[in-house]
């Protein structure tokens, strides 16, 4: 089969951030089949354009087609607004583009570029998947993004009108299939395919080298946070919790990635006057098995609404493969993950003190922070090995991919 995936945010082996959807297409890939994917010219994180040479790329035989954006993403919240209906409009005449589709995937967030996917799907006759990764447009609301009545209203009207015309809804939290089943859609129009990750991508034993040379750290107890750094993750708890353990010279803070926050992070971590705190930049998700070795624990962070409690973030289960113990300020499903694994330290979110005393705890007791890191990995491989979940999306893909289009 020939799936056509439409992701404005794709991110590949060669970039930051979570590499879900390549680590299922070059499965998939692998098994016979092909597939493209139409993704954005400009990176989520950083905002930067990617070269002329790099808009048609070839990753492992996932073929990916770079679609033209308006560079206006971390402006504010409209004008990233305007980068994401320029992106819906542009995908559609790259993926007319692609010949002999299959099945048509579309993804959220952002909702644009679903009906994009729903677009090409009506065009081509295909079937249409759609992902739904976040819960758009409700995070937004409950992140208090979006607040005017009418434009939410229109939202859910989109969001409800998507899923109504998609012939089948996948989603990687089991709080997302509640969510849609409350909302009247029948249960077996869903599938629930967690995130998760490649074990094997991850080394177990600690190294030195890398990023502790570079900051010149390698006597530190390092605590890793890796990921976006944007509104949503509510670093300012990790840059206050880092100076109430000052009095722990081993102890450091490392912030590996980039986003729409981190310069004013930087800021504040020097008005603050944290010397415990290094910001690395965004790096690869190849490099990242490395960096996480180096790593004696890990932090995951979201601001403390009721929707970030359905989430499953892709990092955690990155910090599980890589057999480290997780410092978790979220609550709700990625919390009981963490409880069952008995691989990590819980504490609630928005809580800089709370989140001080679980750094204390897991730098005093080493050989009590290594066991949560093994147990961790253990639980991760039992029950979210991205080979076991490519295998389930790949029946899905051609269980879906042959059916009939009314």
């Amino acid at each position: 089969m020939h799936v056509l995936l439409i992701h404005q945010a794709f991110v590949s082996p060669d970039d930051a951030g979570g590499t879900r959807h390549y680590e299922l297409a070059r499965r998939l890939v692998d098994g016979g089949h092909e597939f493209s994917i139409v993704a954005s010219d400009l990176s989520y994180l950083s905002g930067k354009k990617c070269a002329s040479d790099e808009r048609v790329q070839n990753f492992d035989g996932v073929k990916v087609q770079r679609a033209w954006t308006y560079a206006a993403l971390h402006r504010s919240f409209v004008w990233r607004i305007v980068s994401f209906l320029s992106f819906m409009v542009s995908s559609v005449w790259t993926a007319l583009k692609v010949k002999n589709v299959d099945l048509v995937i579309g993804t959220s967030p952002p909702i644009f570029q679903a009906v994009s996917a729903w677009v090409i799907s009506v065009v081509k006759w295909k079937p249409f998947l759609l992902e739904i990764r976040d819960l758009w447009p409700e995070f937004a609301v409950d992140m208090g993004v979006l607040k005017n009545p009418v434009l939410i209203w229109m939202a859910r009207k989109l969001e409800r009108f998507l899923y109504a015309r998609a012939n089948h809804l996948l989603v990687n939290s089991p709080a997302y299939r509640d969510y849609l089943i409350g909302l009247g859609i029948p249960e077996a129009k869903i599938s629930f395919i967690a995130n998760g990750v490649d074990p094997d991508m991850f080394h177990v034993k600690k190294t030195t080298g890398g990023l502790r040379d570079e900051f010149n750290l390698s006597d530190k107890y390092i605590v890793t946070y890796a990921g976006a750094m944007g509104m949503a993750n509510n670093l300012e708890v990790v840059l206050e919790a880092a100076k109430l353990v000052e009095d722990l010279p081993e102890v450091h803070f490392l912030m590996v990635g980039d986003g729409k926050d981190r310069a004013k992070l930087e800021e504040l971590a020097a008005q603050m006057h944290v010397k415990n705190v290094t910001f690395t930049g965004s790096r690869p998700k190849s490099q990242m098995p490395e960096i996480l070795a180096e790593s004696d624990a890990c932090l995951a962070v979201l601001r403390d609404i009721p929707m970030f409690r359905t989430t499953y973030p892709n990092k955690v289960f990155d910090y599980m493969a890589a057999s480290r113990p997780v410092l978790l300020a979220i609550d709700g499903v990625i919390r009981q993950v963490i409880e069952a694994a008995n691989g990590g330290i819980p504490v609630p979110p928005g809580n800089p003190q709370a989140m001080a005393d679980a750094v204390r705890k897991l730098y005093s007791d080493r050989p009590g922070s290594e066991q949560m890191g093994r147990s961790a990995r253990d639980y991760v491989i039992k029950f979210f090995d991205r080979n076991q979940q490519a295998s389930q999306f790949g029946e899905l893909v051609q269980q879906i991919g042959k059916k009939k289009v009314a």
